[in-house]
């Protein structure tokens, strides 16, 4: 390196250091839950806090991860605050079996369901299904927040969801194991009673359809929670619950050892051999994203810093240049990667293309990639720093629309699976054809420097301008440059606000916000449990050629 690109290099370094530094202060602030006196309350009635459940039920020097952590971030301020939307969601091993884990976090709102709870827990259903995976619930909820109860209770996406799903996951032979470990009331007592089996706490555990002061209000009764609905009335009585536990550990030690003696159903076979870690530092990625993030950059360096020896085996490494596709392995599992290059390209004519802008050769070519991928079983990793496809009248004229459209069947229909990494940009009409939400990637996973919005804000902003200018003008209202200034910058607030992988994390549009340097671990992870569920037939819609 010269003297200039190392400076360039330790810019961009220092940046990302400090976006990395800030997205793990917020993940300690947030791992406190209701705080420290709400952890010590929980210590003092004889309970562990539910990431303390989650740790003790993983196995012992095993790697697992969180999702969520930032759900509802910055929702519900005025009832004040739901960090991690007052659930744990992760992936782990018990017993070397790849599970998900959803616990309640008491601590926050007496783990009460807000709208955002009920959505991560959704999608920890959703992953469950979807991999194959054995479920385990950890109960300790006061149940639905009822100031919104409305945005909770009724619709199809909304709290009722969650025991629809514990009936299919049932119907699909997937194991669902549920411990009561404190509070489960009114609704939320199907879940557990939903899942193949469940364990309760003694003295802190309880599970009924309405509480002790409900059913005095109703019918008249007075009895106390405990012999309502503790461990003694629903193992010794009712039978509703199969295992009595006398505190959290032996609820645990008992789980592992339900998941242990389950069977296990090996459909897949995602190649895998030997992990070799990459030759190129992965830390060096801090120094190669630009700092501006307009700025152009070699998105090979990237992904040699990612994948294991550092090797890449390019698919059309000639055609298409503005979206690199390879064959890989991370962490020794074979994988197809689709990359946005972010800096200017010659193709095949000699003509320069911008970085970051999918066009018809790129598009052309990632779909038959993705076809290709999958009739050979092999995962797909989508990696974002996107713009958006190629516009103007060229555009069109060369089929952009159809190409774009080619390349967005392919990747829908795909049946290996998929998995997407938002680096930059992640705008409009490439969001979508990057295989976005809404287009059911196994995770979806972020770094600190992730954008997501229908375009930039520059552009955003300009076209947000004109509309005011066009409304004010229609009630006779001349801007001066001055106001048109203020304007212009409290729109770019508010619009680049909402392109924050944060303000993206706290509704959940993406799984979690990651350190680049995790990136192989979390991939690894979403491909061990993807490899639980049998790839399908892969037939694409009309493609027009």
């Amino acid at each position: 390196m010269n003297n200039k690109i190392d400076i360039k290099f330790n810019q961009n370094e220092d940046a990302m250091k400090l976006l990395v530094s800030d997205l793990h202060q917020k993940k300690q602030l947030i791992e406190l839950g209701g705080g420290a006196e709400s952890i010590n309350k929980q210590h003092q009635k004889g309970k562990l806090t539910a990431r303390e459940r989650i740790h003790e039920i993983f196995d012992k020097n095993s790697t697992y991860i969180e999702l969520g952590v930032f759900a509802a971030n910055d929702l519900y301020k005025e009832f004040g605050g739901c960090p991690a939307a007052g659930v744990i969601l992760a992936i782990g091993k018990i017993h070397n079996r790849s599970c998900i884990v959803v616990a309640n976090d008491a601590t926050v709102k007496a783990g009460a369901w807000f709208p955002m709870t009920a959505k991560k827990n959704l999608r920890a259903q959703e992953i469950c299904i979807d991999n194959n995976i054995p479920i385990i619930y950890l109960v300790d909820s006061a149940g639905v927040f009822l100031p919104l109860q409305d945005e909770v209770f009724p619709d199809k996406e909304h709290f009722g969801r969650q025991f629809r799903n514990n009936a299919k996951i049932s119907a699909k032979g997937i194991t669902q194991i549920s411990a009561i470990m404190g509070s489960c009331v009114a609704g939320g007592a199907y879940l557990p009673i939903m899942s193949d089996e469940a364990l309760i706490v003694q003295k802190t555990g309880s599970v009924f359809l309405a509480g002790s002061h409900l059913v005095k209000a109703a019918i008249g009764e007075d009895i106390d929670n405990e012999t309502l609905g503790g461990a003694n009335t629903h193992c010794d009585i009712s039978g509703i619950t199969d295992y009595k536990c006398k505190n959290d550990n032996e609820a645990i030690g008992i789980i592992r050892e339900l998941i242990q003696s389950s069977e296990i159903k090996k459909e897949s076979n995602v190649s895998r051999i030997e992990s070799l870690p990459p030759k190129k530092n992965i830390k060096d990625i801090y120094g190669i994203l630009p700092k501006d993030r307009d700025t152009p950059y070699e998105m090979r360096e990237v992904l040699e810093r990612i994948v294991d020896d550092s090797y890449l085996r390019e698919y059309k490494a000639s055609y298409g240049k503005t979206l690199i596709c390879a064959y890989a392995r991370i962490d020794g599992w074979s994988i197809g990667i689709i990359a946005n290059q972010r800096k200017m390209v010659k193709n095949g004519k000699g003509e320069m293309q911008l970085g970051g802008v999918i066009y018809s050769d790129s598009a052309d070519k990632a779909a038959r990639f993705i076809m290709n991928c999958n009739q050979k079983g092999i995962p797909l990793l989508f990696i974002q720093d996107v713009n958006g496809f190629m516009v103007g009248s060229r555009a069109e004229k060369n089929g952009i629309i159809k190409d774009g459209a080619k390349m967005v069947n392919a990747m829908a229909n795909s049946v290996v699976p998929k998995f997407t990494l938002i680096i930059g940009n992640s705008f409009g009409a490439g969001n979508y054809a990057m295989c976005g939400k809404a287009y059911d990637p196994r995770l979806i996973l972020a770094w600190p420097t992730a954008k997501i919005a229908v375009m930039g804000g520059e552009q955003a902003s300009k076209v947000l301008l004109n509309l005011e200018k066009y409304k004010l003008k229609k009630e006779g209202i001349e801007l001066t440059e001055e106001k048109k200034g203020k304007i212009l910058q409290s729109i770019q607030v508010k619009y680049n606000n909402q392109m924050s992988p944060y303000y993206a994390a706290s509704r959940m549009w993406i799984d979690d916000i990651i350190d680049p340097v995790d990136t192989r671990t979390y991939i690894s992870i979403g491909i061990e449990i993807a490899n639980n569920n049998k790839k399908k037939y892969f037939k694409t819609g009309v493609i027009q050629t």
